[in-house]
């Protein structure tokens, strides 16, 4: 069960860029593969439930996750989501952290755990460096599109 985490800085206002990662039908279109089914009525908080099925066909897997945690950003103060993966085939957790950054910009850390079930310990570091490259680009692109 890997855990990894990565930081980017963004030119955007912390509640911009709040809104860009915590608008969870978005990431479809930054992650491949992907399509996104929020399962709860907004606005997003704690309890909001949404699934993330990524792949083709019977190869795919559903990514099922549920807010625990929502703090958005206030008074020039950073927000923090978890997010705690309760699917049958993955679990784990993640947590998108938005930061004030240098000179007015954004500093996002993103942190996860991530398992998927049947898939042997021996390839998590595998499942470390495709899911850093994969949530990195993601998040890249989050943070460029309006």
């Amino acid at each position: 069960m890997p855990i990894f985490t990565f930081a980017r800085t963004a030119p955007l206002p912390l509640d911009e860029a709040w809104r860009r990662l915590t608008h969870w039908p978005r990431h479809a279109d930054a992650v491949p593969l992907t399509r996104i089914r929020v399962l709860t009525d907004g606005p997003t908080g704690v309890g909001t439930r949404f699934v993330a099925r990524t792949g083709l066909g019977p190869l795919a897997l559903d990514d099922v996750m549920e807010v625990t945690v929502w703090r958005p950003p206030a008074d020039g103060e950073g927000g923090l989501c978890r997010l705690e993966k309760r699917g049958r085939a993955v679990r784990g957790w993640a947590e998108i952290e938005v930061l004030p950054g240098p000179g007015g910009r954004s500093r996002v850390v993103w942190q996860e755990e991530l398992r998927v079930r049947f898939l042997p310990r021996a390839l998590d570091g595998v499942l470390e460096g495709t899911a850093r490259y994969v949530f990195g680009r993601a998040v890249n692109r989050l943070l460029r599109r309006a």
